[in-house]
């Protein structure tokens, strides 16, 4: 009995963790509960919903150590850009969960740009600056008619 019980617990361990994020077309439904925690520009999502291209800037903020704005909504199919101003020094912009990565830049006028096909919320930050608070939400949701 004891051997079983073992094995259920552990192929139930195995499934579970084969359900989590795991990028592009699996992301959660919400943010980590402390995911904005150090983010100091964060003031909840913007609604971008109906574009079919925003842009975030990269080195924003007073420090120039943020994503602005740190958090939006948009709709299924929407391309967002990336716009570094050149501030802060070298930043990049990567997904938490592996679904897109930019190159570093660190001159202003430089754009990374992903377009969104599954809803959910997608985490990112600046790999150098992610524990200064320099991280960023998009939430996807389906396109309303």
């Amino acid at each position: 009995m004891h051997r079983r019980a073992f094995l259920a617990l552990s192929v139930t361990a195995a499934v579970g963790g084969c359900t989590g994020n795991g990028g592009s077309g699996s992301q959660s439904e919400s943010y980590d509960d402390d995911w904005f925690d150090n983010v100091g520009n964060y003031d909840g999502e913007v609604d971008m919903t109906g574009e079919s291209t925003t842009s975030v800037t990269v080195g924003g903020g007073s420090d120039n150590l943020a994503f602005v704005p740190a958090a939006i909504r948009i709709s299924t199919g929407t391309t967002v850009v990336w716009e570094w101003t050149g501030k802060g020094g070298r930043h990049n912009v990567v997904d938490d969960e592996g679904a897109f990565e930019s190159e570093y830049h660190e001159e202003g006028n430089a754009t990374f740009e992903y377009t969104f096909d599954s809803t959910g919320v997608y985490q990112y930050y600046c790999e150098p600056h992610k524990g200064l608070g320099m991280k960023g939400g998009v939430r996807v949701v389906e396109e309303e008619e």
